[in-house]
């Protein structure tokens, strides 16, 4: 499961997906740190699969964790050499020109 939430603002659609376990963690690595927090992140909790029908309808994507990033990579959102990790954790953004 992953946790998503969905923001709007005029014409964007801003998906934000997390690993289900790894929502209200920090990580940090070097001068990089990531929050995955709760205000921004936690929204629905879905079935992964449910991600390809969200991200078909996003103009910005905020991914975060293992599982959705692999997803995204899978199903053509995001390509690997994007994609970047913070103390083993993956995080992409999507943005639709």
């Amino acid at each position: 499961m992953i946790y998503v939430n969905v923001h709007r603002s005029q014409n964007e659609i801003l998906v934000a997906a997390c690993d289900e376990e790894i929502l209200g963690k920090s990580f940090s690595e070097g001068d990089v740190n990531l929050k995955v927090s709760k205000g921004f992140y936690r929204g629905d909790l879905v079935p992964i699969k449910e991600l390809s029908k969200l991200l078909s309808s996003a103009t910005i994507a905020n991914l975060t964790g293992n599982r959705v990033v692999e997803e995204a990579i899978n199903l053509g959102f995001v390509e690997r050499e994007h994609v970047i990790e913070i103390s083993g954790v993956k995080h992409a953004q999507l943005v639709v020109l």
